[in-house]
């Protein structure tokens, strides 16, 4: 029996509710909902309680949503792991990614940030890269120094209407993470 902390990486506020950089939390949210969690807050991140997915060895998992912007996540990330008692491998990061097609998965259990911000800083804050990540492709359709507006963008319409099937995929993969092992996850959904 196993404890994880999984952290969607996301900006907090109205304004970045439908951003492709906000993928993280959005999946993070449908897992609360799909385990019955309620976010609640404290200034650093929106948490959860210890949750059940189901697991036959009764792994429990805490969500976490840094509420600190993107470039500085890792400070919440350091501190709720500090506060559980977690390792940096028992620590799922969540996050979009341009270097990805859009809806593909890549579950990863260590490795650079990729030019993400949000990777970035939370291997800044833990002093390591051996933490595992779920990275979901919002693919690269930006012109060169577009970037930062592009992942700032709300989704495309017809963009959002694959989402939930996305989502549903990337919940999957982290159930899969947490119940059965890294490895099995990967052979499934990195496909």
């Amino acid at each position: 029996m196993g404890h994880f902390l999984i952290v969607g990486l996301g900006n907090p506020g109205d304004e970045y509710r439908n951003t492709r950089h906000n993928l993280g939390f959005r999946v993070v949210e449908e897992l609360a909902g799909r385990w019955r969690g309620r976010f609640f807050g404290t200034e650093l991140a929106l948490e959860t309680g210890w949750l059940d997915p189901g697991c036959e060895d009764g792994t429990r998992v805490k969500l976490l949503k840094p509420m600190t912007y993107m470039n500085r996540s890792g400070l919440a990330v350091a501190a709720a792991l500090r506060k559980e008692g977690v390792d940096p491998e028992q620590t799922l990061v969540i996050c979009d990614d341009v270097n990805l097609p859009f809806g593909k998965l890549r579950i990863r259990l260590k490795g650079s940030d990729g030019g993400h911000n949000g990777l970035a800083s939370v291997i800044e804050s833990l002093g390591t890269q051996e933490f595992p990540r779920l990275r979901v492709g919002i693919g690269a359709n930006f012109e060169p120094g577009g970037m930062v507006e592009y992942v700032l963008s709300d989704f495309e319409p017809e963009e959002e209407e694959e989402l939930p099937e996305i989502l549903e995929r990337a919940c999957d993969a982290v159930r899969t993470f947490v119940c059965e092992s890294p490895e099995k996850a990967m052979t499934e959904f990195n496909r």
